[in-house]
């Protein structure tokens, strides 16, 4: 006999189910999260885009590509203009390249001061001229040996040339704020004199080395006040290539054990992206849905018996006497509060009280068997279930006489 003799005959054939292919407007409704999600994120990348847009402007104080008042674009380009060769670099390594044997003027412009004396000793050693702009000790102390700082002028101040210089001469005055030195050595020339002291400008006897007190006359701000101009072209555009060098952390020796990204072999990240790449295309093949699911019914019909055997079974293989006795209880108490006329919400205690008194049987025997007997092995649990079945009938057959004795 089959599965499908138990059942009806209109059931025993089930109508097959129609599958249809989902159409575009149900991929979209189910795909609708992910769609919002997309569009969330890439308007927060937009914005974000939007937001930092001018992060990679050039910012830096006296950069040739630095278009704010603060910059040096307008002297770089005009520079450019009379057939100069304007090259910025960060690093005192580029800059000595930079030089190599054409003649050459070095812009310094070490604002926090990081180079050290020997990387300050080989700029000086190549054969560019160096033009210096505000160093600091370390800088004044290794290049202008016989150089001491002598106060500053106010930013509206105006300084005559007042020196043999022939460049400083054609600039007249200039404006925006020096920084003022004195030189102990006879030799160097000495320009732009404060009334208080101290001069702007300090030169070699060579003209090799050349000190400039004020970084703020070469920007796009001040470049054009005075004679801020002539000079700056002057002392920048008298040779065919200017190497505009602003040292930056790159300059500065690295001490201490090496870092994580120098210890590690080469090979790792080309291994280690082909390893990311392999899970991710496993993910994809392993974890790919061959469509929705589909609900048929199906056609067999599971009777309660087999079901309760099924249980039974469970319980024994697990040794779970309590709980096949519990269900075995729960199921008599039931059906005794029904055949004894009490309520659903009837206690344990007040139905075997019911039971033992219909029954005559001992209240504590009855309790016993409903509620606190607990069986040690397979043979007591089969004792107990049958005492519950004995006491089921024998509330049957004193419910019945009653039902007799009372009409």
């Amino acid at each position: 006999m089959t599965l499908t003799e138990h059942l009806p005959s209109d059931a025993a054939a089930p109508p097959p189910t129609d599958v249809a292919t989902p159409t575009l407007g149900t991929r979209l409704r189910r795909g609708r999260f992910w769609i919002i999600a997309a569009v969330f994120a890439i308007v927060i990348t937009l914005l974000l885009m939007f937001a930092t847009r001018g992060a990679s402007i050039d910012a830096t104080l006296l950069s040739p590509g630095n278009q704010t008042p603060n910059g040096g674009r307008a002297l770089a380009q005009v520079l450019r203009q009379q057939g100069v060769t304007v090259t910025e670099t960060t690093t005192l390594d580029t800059t000595l390249d930079a030089v190599g044997d054409a003649a050459s003027t070095v812009l310094l412009f070490d604002s926090d001061g990081l180079l050290d004396a020997a990387q300050l000793a080989r700029l000086e050693d190549s054969e560019a001229r160096i033009v210096v702009v505000t160093p600091r000790a370390t800088a004044l102390r290794e290049l202008f040996p016989a150089v001491s700082f002598a106060g500053s002028s106010a930013s509206s101040d105006v300084l005559p040339a007042e020196c043999g210089d022939d460049t400083a001469t054609r600039a007249g005055g200039v404006t925006g704020g020096w920084t003022l030195y004195t030189s102990s050595d006879d030799d160097d020339e000495s320009c732009f004199n404060a009334a208080s002291g101290g001069s702007g400008l300090v030169s070699s006897q060579r003209g090799d080395l050349v000190l400039l007190g004020s970084a703020d006359a070469l920007t796009n701000d001040v470049i054009d006040r005075e004679g801020n101009a002539a000079l700056a072209l002057g002392l920048l555009g008298a040779r065919e290539q200017l190497v505009w060098y602003l040292p930056s952390l790159a300059d500065v020796p690295v001490t201490g054990p090496p870092s994580l990204d120098e210890l590690t072999p080469s090979w790792v990240a080309g291994v280690t992206g082909t390893v990311v790449i392999t899970a991710l295309l496993a993910m994809l093949w392993r974890g790919r849905r061959f469509g929705p699911l589909v609900i048929e019914n199906l056609p067999v019909a599971v009777r309660a018996s087999e079901t309760m055997e099924g249980r039974a079974r469970l319980y024994q293989r697990s040794a779970n006497r309590a709980r096949a006795l519990d269900a075995l209880r729960i199921g008599t108490v039931s059906r005794l509060a029904l055949a004894t006329g009490l309520s659903r919400q009837a206690s344990v205690i007040e139905v075997a009280d019911t039971a033992a008194g219909l029954t005559g049987l001992d209240p504590r025997h009855v309790r016993a068997v409903l509620l606190d007997a607990y069986p040690s092995s397979d043979a007591e649990l089969v004792t107990l279930s049958d005492h519950l079945l004995d006491l089921e009938a024998a509330v049957a057959r004193a419910t019945d006489l009653t039902g007799r004795n009372h009409p």
